[in-house]
């Protein structure tokens, strides 16, 4: 469904060049997770950003193709872009209390895209909002509608992102370190609600982290992200059994709790079907 071939992005700061990223190759199936995985400054979200037309001013595009079915992204206008933003790809950032708008209400932020992409009236998306906001797993949807952000929990507020960046039925959707914000029984919370939206509405997901249990918990397939290449890439469960690289074996020994009885390991014994 989506395609990423010899992508290379730089910066150029003092008159230095930095590549962020360099000539990577991928592809994302219809309806499946995948995850990238790397440290700060790996260009996991550069190229999320880049995926999702929000590539950053001072960014430069060395080369490479970006195809979501028959179109190269990288080929279309500004206005093209915006086309496709919100309606075929979404994206859930980091920390929905920037991200959203305060000054807003929940309601009209969720019916954005459907401004933005679609002719229906104004009750038949206000209809879909709190259809949206039903998917998201949020009570009280009517109450909410009304709501401002600051008046929600932190969990509450990334499901509203959420349900915003699914109001479309998006082919792609992109999240960027969704739940490293959010306390540990949240992070759950969110990972299933992916995990069901994903089946529901046979969404690919391009899921953005540097927590190799959380990708491990959510994705089929993992990439791994240093430097701006892919050093490693392949089945989720074959490279935390098995890492092939020094680079992602560091990654799996840096998880908090490591341990043969924790959670993880219980995770992938079950799997393994062990």
């Amino acid at each position: 469904m989506m395609k990423v071939e010899n992508l290379s992005i730089h910066f150029e700061q003092d008159g230095e060049l930095q590549e962020v990223v360099r000539d990577i190759s991928f592809c994302l199936q219809d309806g499946e997770i995948l995850g990238i995985v790397g440290e700060s400054g790996s260009g996991k979200t550069m190229t999320a950003l880049t995926i999702a037309g929000l590539l950053k001013e001072q960014a430069v595009l060395d080369g490479g193709s970006i195809f979501l079915d028959d179109t190269d992204l990288l080929t279309l206008s500004a206005r093209e872009m915006r086309e496709i933003q919100g309606r075929d790809i979404s994206m859930i950032f980091q920390e929905p209390m920037t991200a959203l708008n305060p000054t807003m209400k929940i309601g009209r932020q969720v019916e954005e895209s459907l401004v933005l992409h679609t002719k229906l009236s104004k009750e038949e998306r206000r209809e879909k909002a709190l259809r949206a906001l039903q998917d998201v797993e949020l009570v009280n949807q009517e109450d909410l509608y009304g709501r401002y952000p600051h008046e929600l929990s932190g969990g509450m507020r990334q499901r509203v992102m959420i349900a915003a960046a699914i109001v479309c039925r998006p082919k792609v959707l992109i999240a960027d370190e969704p739940t490293t914000a959010l306390d540990v029984g949240t992070q759950e919370s969110i990972l299933k609600l992916l995990k069901k939206l994903n089946q529901k509405y046979h969404m690919g997901i391009l899921f953005i982290s540097h927590n190799l249990r959380v990708v491990n918990e959510l994705c089929s397939r993992v990439l791994v992200m240093k430097d701006g290449v892919i050093v490693e890439e392949g089945d989720a469960e074959k490279i935390f059994k098995n890492p092939q690289t020094p680079y992602t074996k560091e990654l799996i020994q840096a998880i908090p709790g490591r341990t043969k009885s924790s959670a993880f390991y219980k995770l992938l014994r079950a799997k393994a079907g062990e």
